[in-house]
């Protein structure tokens, strides 16, 4: 079973099924926790809903396109003509995707502009055109009535579930086992499904019982996820407080909880820490030429911090929407420039709470301020009134209400939505090693959706 994630002030349920989970509902509620996922071989979840009662289709040709009456009711559709030319491009059949690549396979300006249907039949499955160009298109109904419907088949959101969590979520933190992960096979990828489910849901995930003698075993667990991302700082990462790259992840030093990589236009997507030990430091005393560890650094502290940024973002629009407008409206300079050759921005300023452009909801948080550059002079909004948006934000991030304290242990990597869910950790002393590295979010979700949802139901969600 999933963790059960019900807290003082995260009490009702939200669910993303086919509309958008949008800024009032993200920053009304918060679900609890689902089963545990389905397996790729058996029930999968599923994009599509129960459909209203059937009537006889129909389709008639106008001067504008086709003017389409579907077998399912629509009640406040967006338009009931569908141009023609928009229909002959986004034909699917074999002569014009390729069916190996799912690429199109003509040219599109090829097309006359005034191509028109000579002819049309319908079923309750589907529409069939004969059109000017001699060509023969056949359409389903489901792809037709989106786009009766709506602008974009199904925009961006996706039918998943999201769970919102403070502390509270410590009892039963999301976990799954490494060997569930690697499976029987490299085609078993049922435990694949549940790693990327709760992370997707809940914004981090445990793997328990992960050999920890070799860090290459961390690589390979990554690997099932996807590849690793390159970065300045390299890929799969194995390190020490050394101070081997200028940023104070190489340090001993306590960090707040930020998100990493602020500074690239699109930020890591997930990130993994493992923790491959924690050991008291040698003495360092001249002349002994000893390397016992007595009299040096005791192995303590540098327990991890976990701050789910998507419910921080809910209770700050709740308690201050002035201050949530201001977060995600300012757009600021980030940049990495500690290191020699290196000076690192994104390609435009961007806000500490980025939102979709079309729907309004919270898509991605982008916070470091050891990594913020200069707030800037704005029209509509001073650098003061920044700070204190800021500062409402930063005290949310700090309430023991938002905080998950974990102590990282050898065996249990730890992966999280580095575009969700923020991270930091207590000062230490010794000397921990910790490998990982970063994989990007498009990579994350596409083997999210391809081990959830069977490939039917993933297809349409990407090429509309």
């Amino acid at each position: 079973m999933r963790p059960q994630v019900v807290g003082a002030i995260l009490r009702s349920r939200v669910i993303v099924n086919r509309q958008p989970l949008s800024r009032t509902r993200l920053c009304a509620a918060v679900t609890v926790a689902k089963s545990s996922s389905s397996s790729v071989q058996n029930s999968r979840r599923t994009f599509s809903s129960s459909l209203p009662r059937l009537h006889e289709p129909k389709a008639k040709i106008t001067a504008e396109g086709l003017e389409l009456s579907p077998p399912q009711a629509i009640t406040d559709g967006k338009r009931t003509v569908l141009p023609n030319f928009w229909l002959r491009d986004n034909c699917r059949c074999t002569q014009c995707v390729n069916q190996d690549t799912l690429q199109r396979n003509f040219n599109t300006f090829a097309i006359p502009s005034d191509i028109h249907p000579t002819k049309v039949e319908t079923t309750k499955e589907n529409v069939t055109v004969q059109w000017s160009d001699n060509h023969t298109s056949t359409y389903p109904w489901p792809f037709l009535t989106s786009y009766l419907n709506t602008n974009t088949r199904f925009g961006h959101t996706e039918n998943d579930q999201i769970s919102l969590w403070g502390r509270e979520i410590r009892s039963r933190p999301p976990t799954v086992s490494f060997s569930r992960v690697m499976g029987s096979s490299p085609d078993d990828l049922r435990g694949v499904a549940d790693l990327t489910a709760m992370i997707k849901e809940f914004g981090f995930c445990f793997v328990k019982d992960t050999p920890h003698a070799d860090p290459d075993v961390t690589r390979q667990l990554l690997e099932r996820i996807a590849f690793i991302r390159v970065t300045h700082y390299g890929g799969f990462y194995d390190f020490t407080p050394d101070l081997a790259m200028a940023d104070t992840a190489y340090t001993n030093l306590a960090l707040p909880a930020h998100t990493d990589t602020t500074y690239f236009t699109e930020p890591a997507g997930l990130q993994a820490f493992h923790l491959l030990e924690h050991r008291a430091a040698p003495s360092s005393s001249p002349g002994t030429g000893s390397s016992e560890n007595e009299g040096g650094e005791a192995a303590e502290g540098g327990k991890s911090l976990l701050v789910d940024g998507f419910n921080a973002a809910r209770i700050l629009e709740s308690e201050d929407p002035k201050a949530y407008e201001i977060l995600s409206t300012v757009r600021l300079p980030w940049h990495a420039s500690g290191n020699a050759g290196i000076t690192i921005a994104p390609d435009r300023m961007y806000p500490v709470l980025e939102l979709d452009e079309d729907t309004g909801e919270l898509h991605r948080v982008r916070w470091n301020n050891d990594d913020r550059g200069v707030v800037p002079f704005g029209e509509k909004f001073t650098p003061e009134e920044w700070y204190e948006a800021a500062r409402k934000w930063d005290d949310i991030l700090r309430r023991k209400s938002s905080e998950l304290w974990v102590q990282l242990e050898p065996g249990k990597p730890l992966i999280f939505d580095n575009w969700r869910v923020l991270h930091g950790r207590s000062a230490f002393s010794g000397i921990r090693r910790i490998c990982g590295g970063y994989i990007n979010h498009d990579d994350f979700i596409s083997r999210w959706r391809n081990t959830n949802y069977p490939r039917s139901e993933v297809l349409p969600r990407v090429t509309g």
